[in-house]
């Protein structure tokens, strides 16, 4: 009894407080992009076959055909509001999931050097990356109660809905606001944990680290902003704060923008509906892992390549490469096929630091074979069509797949894992087929409604995610109430980091621009060399050189606002650009220490991620020439085209 009191304490319930507004704006979200979809779709099938004159007779019954048809035209726009609605919700839970992962310590930043610190003197840091998230946080709270205060004394509505733009801005004070409690927590956390004399020098490196401020007159601003973007990430503050952070102190020193102004580009930066895909993406793919689709693709994956030698272990990148194209994401598609394979793999003999290599190194499929969310980031990022970037993706992704299979096929041999024996006639392939035909006809449904100019990326997502909970719950029935809470709140919380890095990103990116450091940067590059074949190949060390250090997503938000229009003067086209942005850094989610495929490899596996980096040696030399391929043979990526 005493128990159950201790769980429903004030404290356990405030650190609940955002999760039921999380679960119910997800699936509202949902809801209302499958109704908008649907309702346009019908709308203008109507309209097309109203304009047939074959149909003339049957229209007659209704009134008169031109009458008809234009009233079907102006009833088109009653789904406007759909819209407008999702977008606000989802700019709500996004920053509402934030504060979340603040108090779980969950978010994209740079460890490396961290880590190494004794773990006092981590603590230590840790106080000090509270105390600055706190600055930033509470400067955009200050920043959004100003800005609903401009609202109120000029009022203006939105276009569809026709409410005063007060109520959506109001998440700036409420969601900064949040997270600046949840990080006073932490800090509190932290004073009940050091020794005062700790705790207080935690809270004098910020205190040092900005003391420049107040000395120096004038900064020049692009060395304020990126000595201070490293300054913070060196220190270990997650990489959208650090973003947001520079970016103030160079607002501050510099005086390069007007600091209430970005407070609304916080909001409009993502008040965005191409960027809801990922939301949309994370959510079908947990969804159906939950819900038991992975291990159906898997007995089909099984049932083709098990016989061969390394049998369970081609069958798992198969199976992740068929997980691509439903999640969008390379840690969720490890930790949905690799929980299955790994500890299967070393039950049949496989050295279990090349079974969970062989998951980590397939699992960065999972950004390259469509859906992606570092294709959606970079589309938002460089204005490209999502559309054509996930149609690049294509053959990139079959490419890197293949090889990976060939080489693990070689090792396996070298090595005498057999494949398993069973029935792998045409009927138990065809058996194996059906039992998983809901799960295959996602890539279907998301790929077939974009090309067939049925839905946007975002619709089509949207229909993916509500279409993995309906048979994760009603076919499967593996996907509990209890299941489905959970996948939302993971999934909403894992877009969040994600929306928060692009929001800080813009502010960050305007800064650049208005410095004109990317043309410096294409100039001083051009300057030393304006080959193409050796820029490109620069691009690609540079590209694996950063997915060492940083997550995918963080990186194609920063650099590339840098790299596009340097790679633009080189006569680049920008799709095929994307796709070898996303198959370099893809290649880091597999490299210290940094590589998260890795980190879920190792929970899975309950090893060291020191040897299975060390095992995963061998494909990642593969990947890296698959970067080259993709790189110097642009038809790869934009032979589907």
């Amino acid at each position: 009894m005493a128990h159950a009191t201790s769980q429903r304490s004030p404290l356990a319930i405030l650190n609940q407080l955002e999760k039921p507004l999380l679960f119910i704006g997800l699936l509202l979200m949902i809801l209302i992009i499958n109704y908008q979809t649907l309702f346009r779709y019908s709308m203008s099938t109507l309209t097309t076959w109203a304009s047939h004159p074959e149909q003339y007779p049957w229209i007659t019954l209704f009134g008169d055909p031109t009458t008809v048809k234009a009233w079907l035209r102006s009833k088109i726009g009653w789904a406007t509001w759909s819209e407008e609605l999702a977008r606000y919700i989802f700019v709500w839970i996004s920053y509402l999931a934030v504060s979340l992962s603040i108090l779980s310590k969950n978010s994209i930043r740079m460890d490396a050097v961290h880590n190494a610190l004794s773990p006092r003197l981590q603590q230590i840091v840790w106080v000090a990356i509270y105390a600055l998230s706190l600055l930033l946080t509470a400067a955009f709270l200050q920043m959004g109660v100003e800005h609903i205060a401009m609202q109120r004394e000029f009022p203006q509505t939105t276009p569809a809905l026709q409410i005063n733009y007060l109520v959506p801005y109001l998440i700036l004070p409420l969601g900064f606001g949040l997270m600046s409690l949840r990080t006073l927590q932490c800090l509190y956390e932290s004073w009940k944990q050091l020794r005062w004399s700790d705790f207080v020098i935690g809270l004098l490196i910020p205190v040092v680290l900005l003391s420049p401020l107040f000395v120096w007159e004038y900064v020049d601003a692009t060395l304020l902003l990126f000595c201070y973007f490293v300054v913070f990430i060196v220190l270990g503050v997650p990489v959208a704060f650090s973003l947001g952070l520079a970016s103030i102190v160079t607002i501050i020193g510099a005086g390069t923008l007007p600091l209430d102004y970005i407070a609304q580009i916080a909001f409009v930066s993502i008040d965005s509906f191409p960027i809801m895909a990922i939301p949309f993406f994370i959510a079908a793919g947990i969804f159906m892992g939950a819900g038991g689709l992975s291990e159906r693709l898997l007995m089909v994956a099984d049932k083709l390549v098990g016989s061969l030698p390394g049998g369970l272990a081609l069958a798992s990148i198969m199976t992740c490469m068929f997980f691509s194209a439903i999640s969008g994401s390379g840690p969720a598609t490890v930790a949905a096929i690799g929980t299955i394979t790994i500890p299967a793999m070393a039950a049949r003999g496989y050295n279990i630091y090349f079974a969970a290599a062989v998951v980590a190194c397939a699992g960065a499929i999972g950004v390259i074979i469509p859906p992606s969310n570092p294709f959606v980031v970079y589309g938002v990022a460089a204005q490209a069509s999502i559309g054509k970037l996930f149609i690049a993706g294509i053959v990139p992704g079959l490419v890197m797949g293949l090889m990976l299979m060939a080489i693990t096929y070689i090792i396996s041999k070298k090595n005498g894992w057999k494949g398993e024996d069973g029935d792998r006639s045409l009927p138990s392939v065809l058996l194996s087929l059906w039992q998983a035909k809901w799960a295959l006809l996602v890539p279907v449904i998301i790929l077939g409604g974009i090309y067939g100019g049925i839905m946007t990326p975002t619709e089509s997502a949207a229909v993916a995610a509500l279409y993995g909970l309906l048979i994760g719950k009603f076919v499967y029935r593996e996907l509990s109430w209890k299941k489905l809470w959970n996948a939302s709140i993971e999934a909403t919380q894992t877009s969040s980091i994600i929306i928060i890095l692009m929001a800080m990103a813009t502010i960050f990116g305007n800064i650049m621009t208005l410095e004109q450091i990317p043309e410096t940067v294409a100039s001083g590059v051009l300057t030393f060399t304006d080959n193409k074949y050796l820029i490109l190949f620069l691009i690609c060390i540079l590209l694996l050189i950063i997915g060492v250090f940083m997550e995918a997503l963080a990186a194609i938000v920063i650099i590339t606002p840098v790299l596009l229009p340097l790679v633009l003067k080189l006569g680049v086209d920008p799709i095929h650009f994307g796709v070898i942005m996303v198959v370099g850094l893809a290649i880091g989610f597999i490299t210290p220490p940094v590589g998260v495929n890795l980190f879920v490899a190792s929970g899975i596996a309950k090893i060291g991620i020191d040897k299975i980096a060390k095992a995963s040696f061998p494909l990642l030399l593969i990947m890296i020439l698959v970067l080259l391929l993709v790189t110097y043979i642009p038809a790869i990526s934009l032979v589907l085209l």
